[in-house]
Parts: C-alpha cells; structure tokens; sequence
C-alpha cells in the first residue's frame, strides 16, 4: 500500500486516479479537506476496492502513529500543502502549520515508525516529497532555468514555507537515513484545479462573462506543465529515483500569463461562442500582488536524463484537454463554488482596473 497526503487536492486526486488506472496496489488518501481538497475529484474511484480514504490532519501526530502501524505502508507520497501564493500572502500562518509544522509532524511520525521496521523494509520504503520550484526564486529574461543545484531564495510566504519543509525532508535524511526524495514542479494545469489559480479562474469567469483579472502588465511568465505529466514524472521518481535526490519537473512550456488568458478566451470563443462578442474583452489589469516573481523556468534535464521521463503534452494539447474537461464538468464547478470561495475572489480581486 501507499500514502498519498493530499489526494483530495488538485495534484493530489489526478495522481490517485492515475495510479488505480495503472496499479494494483492500494492507496489510501489521507487529506483534511480544507476548501480545495474535494471529495468529488475522487468520486470516479471512490467504490474501487483498493482506495481508501481518511480525513485526517498532518498535524496531529497520533492519528499519524495509528495510521501507519495499521496500514505499513511500502511509501508515503506527500502532496498535503497550502499552495496559494495570494492566499500566503493574506494569511501565512495556515501556511506556516500545515506546509512547515505539518510536514515535520509527518517526518517525525514516519521516522519512528521506519525505524522500529526490518532492515529490507527499511531499504526498500520511500518518503516523496512534492514541492515547488517557487522556492528558487525569480528569474530575469536571460537567466537560466531553475535546475536542481539553485539556490533557495524564496520569495512569498508560501514558497517560503515550501523552501522550509524541502530542507526538513533533506535534514531528516541526512541526519537519521529516511529514505526521501524531493521533486521541485512547475505550474500544474488540468482537471479538478480549484478555481482561484490563473487558468481555471479564467475559464470559469469567461464563461460566466465575468471579468478576467490580470496582475499588472500580465507579462509574468510561467513554465506550465499538464497535471498528468506532473503525476507520470512523480511514479518515474518514486520507481526509480536515487534516495537523497531532487528531481526538477517541467514541462518546457513557458507562457506569459498574459498569452494564457489570451489562449483560454480564443478557445472558449471556438467552442462555446459568446453572443456578446469575443471574451477578450473581459480582460481586467489589477493592481499587481507584492513581491510578484516575474519569471520561472524549469531544468528538467536530469529526470529525463536519469528516469528516462519526458512530458507528453505540449501546451497546446494540455490547454485543449483543459479546457474540454471544465466545459464537462459544469456540476463540479458548481459545487466548489462556495459562497466562502465567491467572498475571497471579490476580496482579492476587487479593486479592477479596466485593461
């Protein structure tokens, strides 16, 4: 059996379902479900004899204890995390808890309970740690990417406290021999995203004809990699990965948000036409969020050089299967959409101006 923390997430759920459609061996999903973790990404699988799910909290270590004697899990995959850099920004301290306290809580937990293990299962378990490449920092036009020797220069809270539990999982194997590893992902885009990150915010407000809130010139630009090459690449390092490495995960796509949204409203336009006119027109310039890195890029050369691992989606494909699924999915949209969720869009984006 494995571990997924988090699989109620966006990146957490895409890789369960990917994982039952590929593997016999079970997964339990341990996830607090806060506002972006939904029960309903993982409604196609929820009846399938080899999930399990727990409501639980990375923070409260007994329940960790009693959950790993039960199950002796052969790995842990840890996707749990606040992820919303506005959000940090507002209020870090849910950051704080969960990203940095509740990964060392976790840490711990597996620690002790590896360690009382017999030595060929000691060997063979793994701790997978996903984090992000936000924790390298920004970028200028001419820099290259990120690889996995760059230093840590986070900028906002929450890449701030993804930098802090990358060094924890580093230290708890250096210091005690927890087999880990560390991959370092791009910016994910596909099915079940919550609807407050840039791309499927664009389709849902596009399609309600609502404004389209762009953070200054737009001109930021992102290495954008499809969710289920993020969720391949995770199983590459997780079968074959070196203990103690760091994967970089990209997807060779950089786009400035800007072109995104662009993208998004030239396509909403070919499949679902608006009456009232291209939807470019609802693009909205809002005052830009502080400290705002302008630019990532991922190296991904080493996994594809070590793990043989390389993206199957272009961005073209991706954005089109992205696109495809939301028009589908018009309940689930539906159905995340609090009215909690509706009050920190107007609270984040509400003072506009027009583009």
């Amino acid at each position: 059996m494995i571990i997924v923390t988090g699989g109620a997430g966006f990146i957490g759920s895409n890789f369960v379902i990917d994982w039952l459609a590929q593997s016999d061996e079970p997964v339990l999903v341990l996830d607090c479900l806060t506002y972006a973790g939904n029960l309903g990404n993982l409604r196609s699988i929820e009846a399938h004899p080899n999930f399990e799910f727990v409501r639980g909290d990375i923070t409260d270590r007994p329940m960790l204890d009693a959950l790993l004697a039960r199950t002796q899990p052969r790995a842990i995959i840890h996707f749990a995390a606040e992820s919303h850099v506005d959000r940090s920004i507002h209020g870090p301290s849910a950051f704080i808890r969960t990203n940095i306290e509740g990964s060392f809580t976790l840490l711990e937990a597996t620690r002790v309970w590896w360690s009382a293990l017999p030595e060929t299962r000691k060997s063979s378990f793994r701790f997978l740690h996903v984090s992000t490449d936000e924790v390298y920092g920004t970028l200028s036009a001419t820099d290259p990417a990120f690889s996995e020797t760059t230093p840590y220069a986070p900028n906002s809270p929450y890449a701030a406290s993804k930098a802090a539990s990358d060094h924890l999982v580093r230290a708890w194997h250096h210091t005690y021999g927890l087999p880990v590893l560390t991959t370092n992902c791009s910016n994910n885009y596909g099915p079940f995203q919550f609807p407050e990150k840039l791309i499927p915010l664009m389709i849902v407000n596009a399609l309600a004809a609502k404004p389209l809130p762009v953070y200054g010139d737009g001109r930021q630009i992102r290495d954008w990699l499809y969710v289920g090459d993020h969720c391949s690449a995770v199983r590459a390092v997780l079968e074959r990965g070196r203990c103690g490495e760091t994967y970089n995960i990209g997807g060779h796509n950089e786009q400035a948000n800007i072109d995104i949204v662009r993208t998004v409203c030239e396509l909403l336009d070919e499949r679902r036409p608006d009456p009232a006119g291209p939807r470019a027109r609802l693009i909205t310039h809002v005052t830009d969020r502080p400290g705002h890195d302008r630019r990532y890029a991922i190296d991904a050369r080493k996994i594809e050089r070590e793990l043989g691992w390389h993206p199957a989606e272009t961005f073209a494909t991706g954005i089109r299967r992205t696109i495809d699924w939301y028009l589908g999915h018009a309940d689930w949209i539906a159905d995340v959409q609090s009215g909690a969720y509706r009050e920190w869009i107007a609270a984040q984006y509400g003072q506009g101006r027009s583009a």
